[in-house]
């Protein structure tokens, strides 16, 4: 076989060439860079919307799933209660009287709160015969004829459910003295109070369904729907299986298609239903969709324009070309940069922490390691940002992000979330400690001064801790849990670290709703003292009042001190209020004295946090200035645990009062767990013996016993014994021939309002000898 020719060689080398200079020329190359161009920009669009389309549907299954899951732990856990009490009524019942049993059951708290709960007890025709409520003639509860489980039905006619109730049943034991049914009645949208518009839009499903095809709740946005009919074995098989995403059905009840999880509830006969509008939840998608489309229109147009000068510019194809390709790079690069990154910083945003996060406990999870989140969010850098500026704000954020850096591993991650909150994420963490340290090298790193417009600052910030997997499986999660643990740590002073547990977690909506009452009630002027009277055993003469704090609530009528005193020293509220007491007690025991009364001790109650407030002694002093009171006349009382939370800070604050003159009383006496050598280290006027001791006397040995003890020790110790909670003349007799100095409660006085106090005491004037 002949070799090719150099003659052949160069023919074919020419019609390579020709064939490259033709592709190359404009009229072919510029048009057919336009439509690859085109259909480049186009092909990438619809894949990035179907990717947006299918990364939202499993979103948005998963995130039911994982609602469902949660409303379903709510659900059992309050069906379990109801039940609970149920099965207490009903073992409960002896030979007294069924409303006696229920009044017991009450007064020990084990029945569910009034305010949201009725118990009642109905005879065999349904007659209510014993409740915690109002009992009305007319009402009347469903009999169970045969012996049964829980049985569960709607009481009211009302379609919209605003008047319907929840009646949990079960029929007294066949040993009872009476025959019937106790019952446990609720409004239907407590079960479904916890509906977020946040989350579940104005179209999102939340409900309670029986095996009985009725929907005993229904809340969809603000509406809240009772008694509807539903198809309960097709609403289960349509549903997806537990740790499933939620798949896509129609509704029965409205016809919108909705991810919808109805699971039932093996130990009850409900099933509950949770369900996001398909519609509603894709709506930020299709927003994004056109987003892309407006975009890849854009960039075709721009692509066309370029092209066509291109084209007109033949010449300088080449330069173009590469310009033009590196500026694509440049500006991707420069995309891809912002997009993942935070501009001030240049951490990782939000968007690039998730992706790190939910890579994170992927490995995690597949190695079985442990992950630590830390949340941080900076004290005080509101108040650095209006007193500087946010240019200063600026450099501070960029010189914290720097100590972060500085304080972790090169393996950790630190990100910016937004504002002055950041996270940290620690990979394969062994045990506790590593996080302790990290957390204290992180706080000792942002404590140091910063240096902002010439002056030098400090600023703290505040750590909350999650692990996974014990504190959250999944993103939403744990960064929620690690939130809840850094407010946690705001409340706890600032300046620390506190690791989430589930004690943490908030309370319920009756909760929430009274604290945020409570936070507008001093505004309101809706507190109120009530006073009760100290008498003197041995002449029987009022001789001294106690101020006790009443909170007169727009919507619960008079709540007790036990009912709100434990939210305010949770949330602080409690040193206002604290001071609020004070000076109205002052003022009215001035005012007592100007009417023509004698000058009676005032007592007042301060609570572990206002005593360990630094402003306590300034306020007692303002509220004696301010009244024109004698400081002789006032008596501060402490409990014991108050005074053994901080010995050193309590005995100091205890001396500066004495100094003032102000009396000191130790409050609930032998409740707690102080020593008599520590008892001794204190300036105590009066030691008060706790009503529990006084309840039985004489008829307890044991109450008997501790009495006596406690007003031995006051005469040892030279001290005034009052003793509270006296009911009876048996008790008055006791604590009178055992030498107690003073008694106090319902057998003498009630706590009464200042205007019925007096005439207690101009009674108490007008019968001395």
């Amino acid at each position: 076989m002949s070799e090719p020719t150099p003659h052949a060689e160069t023919m074919e080398s020419n019609a390579g060439r020709r064939w490259l200079l033709r592709v190359l020329d404009p009229g072919v190359l510029f048009p057919g860079l336009a439509v690859l161009t085109l259909t480049a920009v186009w092909l990438i669009t619809f894949n990035l919307v179907d990717r947006e389309y299918r990364t939202a549907d499993r979103r948005l299954a998963a995130l039911v799933s994982d609602m469902a899951q949660t409303y379903e732990a709510q659900a059992v856990r309050a069906l379990r209660e109801i039940d609970t009490t149920l099965k207490l009524v009903r073992y409960s019942l002896d030979a007294r009287p069924p409303q006696e049993v229920l009044d017991e059951l009450s007064r020990r708290d084990m029945l569910p709160p009034t305010l949201l709960f009725e118990v009642r007890i109905s005879d065999a025709e349904g007659h209510g015969i014993a409740s915690t409520h109002d009992l009305y003639s007319t009402r009347k509860t469903s009999r169970i004829t045969e012996q049964s489980g829980l049985v569960v039905e709607l009481e009211g006619e009302a379609a919209t459910g605003a008047d319907q109730s929840l009646v949990f049943s079960r029929r007294l034991a066949e040993e009872a003295q009476v025959s019937g049914t106790v019952s446990v009645i609720v409004n239907p949208a407590y079960f479904v109070s916890g509906y977020d518009m946040n989350t579940m839009g104005v179209q999102g499903v939340l409900a309670l369904v029986g095996d009985g095809g009725i929907s005993l709740v229904r809340r969809t946005g603000e509406n809240v729907h009772t008694g509807e009919a539903t198809e309960y074995e097709r609403l289960l098989s349509d549903s997806s299986l537990v740790g499933e995403p939620a798949g896509l059905s129609v509704s029965e009840w409205d016809g919108l298609e909705r991810y919808l999880v109805a699971r039932a509830l093996f130990e009850f006969p409900i099933a509950i239903v949770v369900g996001l509008s398909r519609a509603e939840q894709m709506a930020a998608t299709n927003a994004t969709r056109r987003a892309y489309y407006w975009r890849a229109l854009l960039v075709s147009l721009i692509s066309i324009a370029v092209l066509t000068l291109l084209g007109r510019l033949s010449r300088k194809l080449r330069l173009i070309q590469a310009k033009a390709l590196e500026e694509r790079l440049e500006h991707a690069r420069r995309a891809e940069h912002l997009a993942f990154h935070d501009t001030l910083t240049g951490l990782p945003n939000r968007a690039h922490f998730s992706h790190l996060l939910t890579h994170g406990m992927q490995h995690a999870g597949r190695y079985d390691k442990r992950l630590a989140l830390l949340f941080l969010d900076l004290d005080r850098f509101k108040a650095i940002n209006d007193s500087l500026g946010h240019d200063a704000g600026d450099e501070l954020l960029k010189e914290v992000s720097q100590r972060l850096i500085r304080s972790v591993r090169k393996s950790d991650r630190v990100a910016r979330l937004g504002g002055d909150e950041f996270v940290v994420l620690l990979p394969e963490i062994e045990a506790a400690d590593q996080i302790n340290r990290v957390a204290e090298k992180i706080l000792a790193a942002v404590s140091a001064p910063f240096l902002l417009a010439g002056q030098e600052f400090h600023i703290t910030v505040s750590i909350g801790v999650a692990q996974y997997p014990s504190d959250g499986e999944d993103e939403q999660t744990l960064m929620k849990h690690a939130d809840v643990a850094m407010y946690h740590a705001k409340e706890e002073g600032k300046n620390n670290a506190q690791f989430y547990s589930e004690e943490l977690k908030s309370g319920s909506l009756e909760r929430l709703t009274l604290e945020q009452s409570l936070r507008r009630a001093l505004e309101r002027k809706e507190f109120l003292l009530y006073y009760q009277s100290k008498v003197d055993m041995a002449t029987g003469r009022i001789i001294g009042m106690e101020a006790l704090l009443r909170w007169q609530h727009p919507e619960l009528d008079l709540l007790l001190p036990h009912q709100f005193i434990p939210l305010a020293e949770e949330n602080g509220l409690i040193v206002p209020i604290g001071r609020w007491v004070i000076y109205t007690a002052c003022q009215q025991n001035v005012a007592w004295q100007q009417a023509g009364l004698p000058a009676l001790s005032m007592a007042v109650n301060v609570s572990a946090r206002q005593f360990l407030d630094d402003s306590l002694l300034r306020d007692i002093k303002g509220a004696l200035a301010t009244t024109g009171m004698s400081p002789q006349l006032l008596e501060v009382e402490i409990t014991e645990g108050a005074m053994m939370v901080d010995m050193p800070r309590a005995v100091s604050v205890l001396q500066q009062l004495r100094k003032i003159g102000v009396r000191i009383a130790i409050d609930d006496f032998g409740t707690g767990f102080s020593a008599l050598s520590r008892l001794q280290a204190f300036p105590l006027d009066t030691i008060k013996i706790d009503g529990s001791f006084i309840h039985d006397l004489p008829g307890s040995s044991a109450d008997r016993s501790l009495a006596d003890a406690i007003i031995d020790l006051g005469r040892c110790l030279g001290l005034t014994v009052v003793a509270e909670g006296v009911e009876s003349a048996e008790q008055v007799d006791y604590l009178r021939r055992h030498s107690c100095d003073q008694v106090q409660g319902y057998y003498m006085h009630e706590p009464q309002p200042a205007c019925d106090a007096v005439h207690a005491i101009q009674k108490n004037l007008i019968s001395e000898p």
